[in-house]
């Protein structure tokens, strides 16, 4: 992101905060939809998200880590939505996932895997993103969702295994 439009952003300039948004929108849309089933909780997580964004870019010292911050801060509203609505579903069931919940076409392998995420429970999806893919430890993640870092690490492995179901079955 340039210097000079976070600077901008920062004396509240309408056209500059609008490049940011068509520049950063799409990038951390794909976050929330990580995190959120629903197009109402996504569409309300990224408003939530840039307007922290556009409130607190003041406070952003380091322009050159200014995505890093977005996406942080996408993240954290997404784990705020999930704990508000309690939809923070931890699921043990063994078998959570139907052979009639697997209609996902072959497209691309990364938008396989992330369409797969969808058919985790939302603790589960939320813990893997959270490891797997933003690289958060287990604890710092334990203390995000408010759960033991046994419970995060059981999750994630729940996680895991089944997606290597939905692989194998998908014949991915």
């Amino acid at each position: 992101m340039e210097r000079e439009l976070l600077l901008e952003c920062q004396r509240n300039d309408r056209n500059a905060q609008r490049k940011v948004y068509e520049q950063m929108a799409g990038k951390l849309y794909s976050v929330c939809k990580r995190y959120l089933k629903r197009d109402e909780d996504i569409e309300e997580a990224m408003a939530d998200t840039f307007y922290k964004i556009f409130t607190k870019i003041d406070q952003l010292h380091q322009p050159e880590i200014f995505e890093a911050w977005a996406r942080k801060i996408a993240v954290n509203e997404c784990l705020q939505k999930l704990r508000t609505a309690k939809h923070l579903h931890i699921s043990f069931e063994e078998n959570h996932v139907s052979n009639s919940d697997m209609a996902i076409e072959n497209i691309s392998f990364e938008k396989d895997i992330l369409s797969l995420l969808n058919f985790l429970p939302e603790g589960c999806r939320a813990i893997f993103n959270l490891f797997a893919i933003e690289g958060y430890p287990h604890k710092e993640i334990a203390t995000m969702l408010s759960i033991s870092e046994g419970t995060s690490k059981s999750q994630l492995n729940f996680a895991r295994k089944k997606l290597q179901e939905l692989l194998v079955n998908q014949n991915i």
